[in-house]
């Protein structure tokens, strides 16, 4: 079955998705639409694709979307494409707000529609090679650290970079947070760059995670400890290094990672989702939980603030 899809939004991400589905042999990519007439120039040449110049248009041929717009457009473009009958794919995070990710989900169970968001590092094959390792996790650490550049700058660190730890934290462990500690600060911009959360979970284990879109180099790291394991990620490089405690000795722990583009196994896995009508790995409600907890950690921040202030 070919899925007809389509893209709303081509900026840097937006076309990384056009490009990857052009290469899906299943999905007949019907085109896109962009606001700017030098990107949308730019995409028409390089694949070749069909510009509409509005959603409406654009759903009216399609059987699903991928959202890439700033997050601030994310609801807007969504919610008309679910009721036009569209299944959506959301680029992370879902929405600027928990309220709005409520109404789509509301909206998607409405019109019978699937909503994916595009927390991509659940698709990473190194961590979908320790997901089901890692559960008895007893302290998380996550590093995600990248270079500045002028683009999402609709909103902080916290919904930009730091949403996809937030995401693995409640995907993997599976413990509600009973505790939040953040600080964080603006350096480039008017709203917080770089920010270290930790995070008490239910069950007594700790998350304690950095994030910073100003530094000099671009990392993407994550370590599990349990009461006898350490597995080390390296997700930008899908490397995973892995030790188990046996009896009094640590043994090297192989865990075997089949490396794959992880945007391509994000986009072939919505396809499959269209198709068989199933739940995504990253649901809407996953979406929308990312979102919850970043609003709590960005509380925690502005706490923090006065009371240094104060």
């Amino acid at each position: 079955m070919t899925v007809h899809v389509g893209v709303v939004g081509t900026g840097y991400l937006g076309r990384l998705h056009a490009r990857v589905l052009t290469e899906i042999a299943e999905a007949e990519v019907v085109g896109f639409v962009e606001p700017n007439d030098r990107v949308a120039a730019e995409v028409e040449s390089t694949l070749g694709l069909r510009r509409f110049l509005r959603v409406s248009e654009l759903a009216e041929e399609i059987d699903c979307a991928v959202v890439a717009t700033p997050t601030v457009a994310h609801f807007d473009v969504a919610r008309e494409l679910l009721e036009a009958g569209v299944d959506v794919m959301i680029e992370k995070p879902i929405t600027a707000t928990a309220e709005q990710a409520r109404e789509l989900i509301a909206l998607a169970e409405k019109h019978d529609r699937l909503i994916q968001v595009g927390h991509v590092e659940r698709y990473n094959p190194a961590i979908v090679a320790v997901a089901d390792l890692v559960r008895a996790t007893r302290y998380f650490e996550a590093e995600r650290l990248g270079v500045f550049v002028p683009r999402s700058l609709d909103v902080d660190v916290l919904l930009d970079l730091m949403i996809h730890d937030l995401n693995l934290v409640l995907s993997l462990l599976r413990q509600r947070v009973v505790d939040i500690r953040a600080v964080g600060v603006p350096v480039l911009t008017d709203k917080v760059d770089i920010t270290n959360v930790r995070l008490e979970l239910e069950n007594g284990a700790v998350a304690n995670l950095t994030a910073s879109r100003v530094s000099q180099e671009r990392v993407r790291k994550q370590r599990f400890f349990g009461s006898d394991f350490y597995i080390s990620v390296d997700t930008k490089e899908q490397e995973v290094k892995g030790y188990r405690l046996s009896g009094r000795e640590i043994q090297p722990l192989s865990v075997a990672v089949e490396t794959k583009e992880p945007l391509r196994a994000e986009n072939e896995a919505f396809l499959q989702c269209v198709r068989d009508r199933t739940r995504p790995i990253v649901s809407g409600e996953d979406g929308l939980a990312a979102v919850e907890l970043a609003q709590r950690v960005g509380d925690a921040i502005d706490e923090a603030v006065r009371r240094f202030k104060g």
